[in-house]
C-alpha cells in the first residue's frame, strides 16, 4: 500500500478511518491486520465474512513452521509481531446503510463463493462511487445500486477463449466462469452497451480485477469501447474509461 501512495507522488496518510472488506478471499482479507496495526483503524464485514477471516488466520498461525536457527533477528521479530488476528472489527449487513465520517455506505449482496459478499455503493455531497469485484454475474439487485453512479469500478476479469485454452486446471475454469465466479469481458460489455441495464451517467468508469493469465487490458478496453459505442444515440457514454492495473495504482480521481 506504501508503494502505491508513493507511486501516485503521495505522502503516507497520516489517518485512515476504515476497512471496508468485501468477502474472505485472501487476495482482499490478507493484509488488513497488519493494515489495523499501521493504522489503529476498525475493519467493517459481515459477521460471515469476519467468521471465515478468523477461520483462516488461526489455521495460517497453526501451520506457521517454526523459527529456524539460521533466521536472523529482524525476520524473527517480523514473524513473531505479525497479527494473529482483527484487533477492532464493526460488523455490517448487506442492505443495512452505514455512516463513517460524511460518507453514507451501503453494502449490497454480489453472487461469488465465498460466505457472504458484498460490494459497496458510497454517497457524500451528492456524489455517488459504486465498487462490485468478484461476481459471477450481474444481479438486478447489483444493476441497481450501480446505477446514477458518478465513478463506477466493476470487475471485468477474463477473455472468455483465453480462460478456456489457459493454463488453470478444468474445474477452477468452471468456477470462474460460473455464477459465483467472476465477469468476462463479454457480461460487461453487454451490459455497458445495453441502455436500459447501464445509465452510463459515470464521469469515470474502472475496469477492475484483470486476470493476468487470461486476460489483457488491451483486450479488456476494446471490447469496453466497442460495447460503449453501440449505445442507444438516446443514451450515450460521455465520461472516461480507465483500465486498472494490478501492479500500478490509478488515480486521483476528481468528482
Amino acid at each position: 500500500m506504501q508503494r502505491r501512495f508513493e507511486a501516485l507522488g503521495r505522502a503516507r496518510p497520516d489517518r485512515i478511518d476504515a476497512i471496508l472488506i468485501s468477502h474472505e478471499h485472501s487476495d482482499h482479507s490478507s493484509g488488513v491486520p497488519l493494515m489495523q496495526r499501521e493504522w489503529d483503524c476498525p475493519a467493517y464485514l459481515t459477521e460471515l465474512t469476519h467468521r471465515e477471516i478468523v477461520k483462516m488466520l488461526e489455521e495460517a498461525a497453526a501451520a506457521a513452521p517454526p523459527s529456524q536457527s539460521g533466521e536472523n533477528a529482524e525476520a524473527e521479530s517480523r514473524r513473531r509481531r505479525a497479527p494473529k488476528k482483527l484487533e477492532r472489527v464493526e460488523h455490517i449487513r448487506a442492505g443495512e446503510k452505514f455512516q463513517i465520517g460524511d460518507i453514507e455506505i451501503t453494502p449490497f449482496s454480489i453472487p461469488h463463493d465465498a460466505a457472504d459478499p458484498v460490494g459497496f455503493a458510497f454517497r457524500a455531497n451528492g456524489t455517488k462511487v459504486a465498487i462490485v469485484t468478484d461476481l459471477g454475474y450481474l444481479t438486478e439487485l447489483v444493476k441497481y445500486h450501480v446505477r446514477e453512479a458518478d465513478l463506477l469500478l466493476i470487475e471485468s476479469n477474463h477473455d472468455l477463449d483465453m480462460l478456456k485454452l489457459g493454463p488453470y486446471p478444468w474445474y477452477i475454469k468452471q468456477r470462474v466462469m460460473s455464477r459465483t465466479g467472476h465477469l468476462s469481458n463479454m457480461v460487461v460489455g453487454e451490459f455497458f452497451a445495453d441502455s436500459d441495464m447501464f445509465d452510463g451517467l459515470a464521469r469515470h468508469l474502472i475496469l477492475g480485477h484483470l486476470s493476468e493469465q487470461n486476460n489483457t487490458p488491451d483486450i479488456a478496453q476494446i471490447c469496453a469501447e466497442q460495447s460503449l459505442a453501440a449505445r442507444s444515440s438516446e443514451f450515450p457514454f460521455r465520461g472516461t474509461l480507465h483500465i486498472a492495473n494490478q501492479r500500478v495504482p490509478l488515480g486521483p480521481f476528481e468528482l
